[in-house]
């Protein structure tokens, strides 16, 4: 567990003496779509029907619109709070190659994502940039998600199955989601239709797992990978996308090594601890622009 103790106030709760946690590494590592930095430097994001306000004070961490019971029910899994990241570091270190990256990213924790929101999210991140992946999935939500408030400004939560089942391609498409309208509208329908599971595919093992995302269509081995490693608790993936190949170029492989051969590397050296790795990779190769 790391963390000592939580304390109930009136409107959030305190986690004590939390370690490896810092606010810039989780919600700018890629992970996610909908927390956004405040000026004053705390996160607001939405997930799980809720908007939550996260603030670093000291060692502490205040979860901002939610009570102890909430905490423990969801959102203590949500932050992976229960899990020890000290020694996944201090085993991935043990890679002098790679020790710079997590060293780097030392505050990252891998959030444990609502599996239909991220299987959308990252249908629509594919060839987009994150501005604009972003202003797709609140157009979206806007369209079509249940109404929040916090601290008197309106926020939506992402829609649920039975809302975006009553889509059209063209609302997709209003949506900004260009060329990718027709992969969530078909991705929607066979859930609706109940063609394919998620709560199925997220019991499969890791292999099967991929396999079985990637008969969504839109769905490619990176898509497939991030959707196992942020809301599957798939640790054996390892997204390759550019600043991961340039990551594992410049310190690993040859440069003229295919994707598929970058990702059975990385999954092969890393073993199952490889979404950790990919994640402290990719975070130092983009927040440092490394070039080849």
């Amino acid at each position: 567990m790391d963390f000592d103790m939580i304390e109930e106030k009136k409107d959030s709760v305190i986690v004590r003496n939390v370690e490896n946690f810092e606010l810039k590494d989780i919600f700018d590592c890629g992970q996610c779509f909908r927390w956004h930095r405040q000026e004053n430097g705390n996160y607001i994001g939405i997930a799980f029907e809720k908007v939550v306000e996260v603030q670093k004070i000291g060692e502490d961490v205040v979860i901002y619109n939610i009570n102890e019971e909430e905490f423990k029910n969801v959102w203590s899994e949500y932050f992976d709070l229960y899990r020890d990241y000290g020694e996944i570091k201090k085993e991935l270190s043990r890679d002098p190659l790679l020790k710079k990256s997590v060293d780097f990213g030392e505050g990252i924790r891998i959030l444990r994502q609502d599996p239909f929101e991220i299987l959308l999210s990252f249908i629509i991140s594919a060839n987009n940039r994150i501005p604009m992946i972003k202003k797709c999935i609140n157009n979206i939500s806007e369209k079509a998600g249940k109404k929040l408030e916090y601290k008197g400004k309106i926020y939506y939560a992402f829609p649920t199955v039975d809302k975006l089942h009553e889509f059209t391609e063209k609302d997709f498409e209003e949506c900004t989601a260009g060329f990718r309208a027709k992969y969530l509208k078909d991705t929607v329908d066979r859930i609706y239709n109940g063609e394919l599971n998620l709560e199925y595919i997220k019991s499969l093992n890791d292999n099967e797992c991929h396999e079985e995302l990637k008969k969504f269509m839109g769905v490619g081995p990176k898509v497939a990978d991030c959707i196992m490693l942020f809301s599957m608790q798939k640790y054996s993936a390892f997204p390759v996308d550019t600043w991961v190949k340039k990551a594992m170029m410049s310190l690993y492989v040859a440069p003229d090594v295919s994707l598929k051969k970058i990702r059975d590397f990385g999954r092969e050296k890393f073993g199952s601890l490889s979404g950790f790795a990919q994640q402290y990779l990719f975070y130092y190769a983009r927040e440092n622009n490394i070039q080849l």
